[in-house]
């Protein structure tokens, strides 16, 4: 006897858009396999379960999608127009699925998995590369997908799931993350090469009081600790520029548009006089920071682990 299905579909208009995933992944595996052989029964054993319970899953798939799939001879079966179509479309969904498995295990792969990690730019021509070849020296296929932004924008990628660990100052104290003081980083009061203040080595951040600065712009770090900084050595910094990369900001010092306190470059900058600061301590926290609760794969776990074990050594000398 050929099955009819209902004319009515089982999701109402209202409920289709919400449900329609629901009913329809669980039953695209069985689906496929008797398309496939276009037989109930040896679709049933190759997928082992009951020839009942597959011909039962059929027989509802159709009735929630209100057409016909198959047209039915017993136990044999031969795809409908309408079945034809759904079938390109579930061997599709089905490749996709098994295309995101294959690359969620892959990630996760002890030896050649991903690491998303973050961290700030000014951490990125020397202390995350030579991180990163230290750590390759004993996990030499490990990915690494980088991302460099500001401390912020860094967290909350980090909240939404775009990275496993992130690098990052201040070291942060918020509700779902941990986070792990790695090391400390003096900063430097960077002048143009012929200012009053170059022939120093030393000065207290309040001999800068009447300087103009240039500054990274609200919301990174480094901005906060420099408005801090300045007050607790007692005045309000006056900001001529703001920038987003420390070295556009010393290349504004260069020109002589004013002040700034930066941390020390990978490599000189000319035009310029980098000078200890000795009042107030200025140093910047460097932290890692990672989802509270949040699982990690064995390359992310290996990589945490090497970065842990680097407190107190993390940034080169």
């Amino acid at each position: 006897m050929v099955h009819q299905p209902s004319s009515q579909a089982r999701l109402s208009p209202s409920s289709y858009e919400d449900d329609i995933r629901a009913v329809l992944a669980p039953r695209l595996v069985y689906f496929e396999a008797v398309a496939r052989h276009e037989h109930v029964t040896r679709a049933a054993h190759e997928l082992g379960v009951p020839q009942s319970t597959l011909s039962r899953a059929m027989v509802r798939l159709e009735q929630d999608l209100g057409v016909a799939l198959f047209a039915r001879r017993g136990r044999t079966v031969q795809l409908t127009p309408a079945g034809r179509t759904f079938l390109g479309s579930a061997e599709r969904a089905l490749a996709e699925v098994e295309k995101a498995a294959d690359a969620v295990r892959a990630d996760a792969d002890a030896a050649t998995g991903k690491v998303a990690f973050g961290f700030l730019h000014t951490m990125g021509s020397e202390t995350v590369p030579a991180l990163i070849r230290a750590f390759r020296a004993d996990h030499p296929r490990v990915r690494f997908q980088l991302v460099q932004n500001y401390g912020e924008a860094m967290l909350e990628r980090l909240r939404a799931g775009g990275l496993d660990l992130c690098l990052t100052s201040p070291v942060p104290d918020a509700p779902g993350l941990v986070a792990r003081r790695l090391d400390e980083q003096r900063l430097r009061l960077v002048v143009p090469e012929d200012h009053r203040l170059a022939r120093r080595r030393r000065v207290r951040l309040a001999e800068a009081a009447d300087e103009t600065f240039v500054t990274l712009e609200p919301g990174y770090g480094l901005r906060r600790i420099t408005d801090d900084l300045c007050a607790e050595a007692g005045f309000a910094p006056r900001v001529a520029f703001e920038g987003e990369e420390a070295e556009t900001l010393r290349g504004l010092v260069a020109a002589g548009l004013g002040v700034a306190l930066l941390p020390p470059p990978a490599v000189a900058r000319p035009g310029v006089v980098e000078l200890a600061v000795t009042a107030p301590r200025a140093v910047r926290e460097i932290g890692l920071a990672w989802l509270d609760g949040h699982p990690d794969t064995p390359p992310v776990a290996a990589f945490k682990r090497f970065l842990l074990s680097r407190r107190g050594n993390l940034l080169p000398d």
